[in-house]
């Protein structure tokens, strides 16, 4: 009798003893996934196509719950936030790295820099990315991918053809010296402001135009409150997908690998779908009948280029004159 009853309680007592560790072992890992644009933008759906990626490939070990429309933070928070650990992982503008001080991400603001997109791929597939990318690591980040939204347009309530309309519009912009250079080469006065109150701010008044991408213009419904546009292609908004240091070194190995490879289809789908959902939000802001869009001439473009072009001279000591010169290099290696 002793001896059945010491085995009922061996294996009872081994059972709770296994129970928890068993559960930690099936547990999923929860990384959340945070961001301030709408879901339906390039940005927020190859976000939810990485959770989904990650949920298939990880066989539900790995769970991405991902908050959109700056539900958890905002601009400004989110950084933060991610050091903290209060969030596991962000696509934030590549703006958003000068003001953390790595300040040679400013160098993604500047006008006219990369003429297209194939330029710009070459860049950020390269080694100036990859480098880049490095110097998240001392702020306890680490960049996984670039994310591309597309070229920004101009939007204000007075026509736009020359750079010399922008003169005395107070434009909103995200925070960078770059952009601040920018706005006050063509005569503009800058207006940083966190991207979920830009609305309002056009349609009170507070703010006279803005740049941004067509998807980004049509999503947050902007176009609404802004009467003229030009398809000015004069700078480019792009993301870098970053992850927590020490949530992302204390990953197993094999999730590690298995998250690279998301995060690898997510991008490719990502840089495939921004381009058609620009092309197709200026399509559908036309068709809206709210906002004139005017593509430029090419005696236009070149007119905007000649106005902006200084700007990289005037941020070469911010970013650093070799890292432009590096850029313009790789870019000429190409031909």
């Amino acid at each position: 009798m002793f001896d059945t009853l010491t085995r009922r309680w061996l294996v009872i007592g081994a059972i709770a003893l296994a129970s928890p560790l068993s559960w930690a072992q099936t547990a999923p890992i929860i990384i959340k996934f945070s961001h301030v644009v709408a879901p339906n933008t390039p940005k927020g759906a190859a976000a939810d196509f990485f959770a989904q990626r990650a949920a298939v490939l990880s066989k539900g070990r790995v769970k991405v719950q991902v908050y959109p429309n700056s539900q958890l933070y905002k601009d400004k928070e989110e950084l933060e936030a991610l050091q903290l650990g209060a969030v596991q992982m962000l696509a934030p503008s590549l703006s958003k790295f000068g003001p953390m001080g790595i300040k040679e991400f400013d160098v993604f603001d500047l006008p006219y820099i990369f003429p297209d997109k194939r330029a710009l791929h070459t860049i950020t597939a390269g080694p100036v990315g990859r480098k880049l990318l490095s110097k998240l690591e001392p702020k306890g980040l680490v960049g996984l991918a670039y994310w591309d939204n597309g070229f920004k347009i101009m939007t204000a309530n007075t026509p736009i053809r020359q750079p010399t309309d922008m003169k005395g519009l107070k434009v909103r912009i995200q925070s960078s010296k770059a952009l601040e250079a920018q706005m006050r080469a063509l005569g503009a006065i800058p207006q940083v402001m966190a991207f979920s109150e830009v609305y309002q701010a056009l349609q009170t008044g507070v703010v006279d135009g803005t740049e941004n991408t067509p998807s980004n213009i049509y999503t947050q419904k902007t176009h609404e409150v802004q009467r003229y546009g030009a398809l000015t292609n004069h700078g480019y908004i792009g993301y870098a997908v970053i992850v927590n240091k020490k949530f992302w070194d204390g990953l197993p190995p094999d999730i590690r690998s298995v998250l690279a490879q998301a995060m690898k289809e997510a991008t490719q789908r990502n840089d495939v779908i921004a381009q058609k959902d620009n092309d197709a939000a200026i399509v559908a802001m036309k068709a809206s009948g709210k906002i004139q869009l005017h593509m430029l001439t090419d005696q236009e473009r070149q007119a905007w280029i000649k106005q902006l072009k200084p700007v990289h001279k005037m941020i070469a000591s911010r970013v650093g004159a070799g890292l432009i010169q590096e850029i313009y290099a790789a870019l000429e290696r190409r031909h």
